[in-house]
């Protein structure tokens, strides 16, 4: 559907790419949860990563590649259902193996299981396609420049990390049917200060 230049990056490259989306995956989860309910969290992670913001990138990188501005609807269409889908497995393989609900959009209109929405799917879709059209190519170009032995050293043990908390997030919710918060920052209404909430483990 798009430019696909695979052979031109490094693993090391696609690692870094994880690695960042992962990141921006946690701030923008927090900036929903900031102004829809007041609240940033740990998203059940002991890092502020999300891993699988990275891997859904770059698995969508991998089948869609970069859009071009002649088939960016194209290709936001592509992300609606590649979204959508992914979250509805997703939603119901933690359902399963935790016995919890890890999100629920069944308040907001227009959803599809308690695990998609139509306006849900647009805002991510929106977000991926601009971030591929506008930025991915100038961040994967910046993660090739930079290429280096300590680089790759970083990305590796960094992603190793990320691989481990995930496992280990998953069997602490696993084991207690629970979720895995550790920190809850409330943001209450104008003149009052932060409250910091640490939630104890069960």
């Amino acid at each position: 559907m798009g430019k696909r230049i695979h052979s031109e990056y490094s693993v090391y490259d696609y690692m870094a790419l994880v690695i960042v989306v992962s990141f921006l995956g946690f701030c923008l989860e927090n900036i929903w949860m900031f102004f829809s309910s007041g609240v940033i969290d740990n998203r059940n992670m002991h890092f502020p990563f999300l891993i699988g913001y990275g891997f859904a990138v770059l698995f969508i990188y991998m089948v869609l590649g970069v859009p071009q501005k002649n088939n960016l609807g194209p290709f936001f269409i592509a992300c609606f259902f590649i979204v959508s889908v992914g979250e509805i497995l997703l939603g119901y393989a933690v359902e399963k193996f935790c016995g919890i609900y890890y999100w629920d959009y069944t308040d907001l209109p227009m959803h599809l299981t308690r695990y998609t929405s139509f306006f849900t799917s647009i805002g991510f879709s929106t977000v991926i396609t601009v971030f591929f059209y506008r930025f991915f190519t100038p961040l994967m170009n910046y993660f090739k420049l930079h290429e280096n032995n300590k680089v790759h050293v970083v990305c590796v043990a960094l992603l190793a990390v990320l691989v481990m908390d995930l496992f280990f997030s998953f069997g602490y919710m696993h084991s207690n049917r629970a979720t895995n918060l550790s920190w809850v920052l409330h943001f209450p209404a104008k003149g009052s200060g932060l409250d910091l909430e640490i939630i104890p483990k069960v």
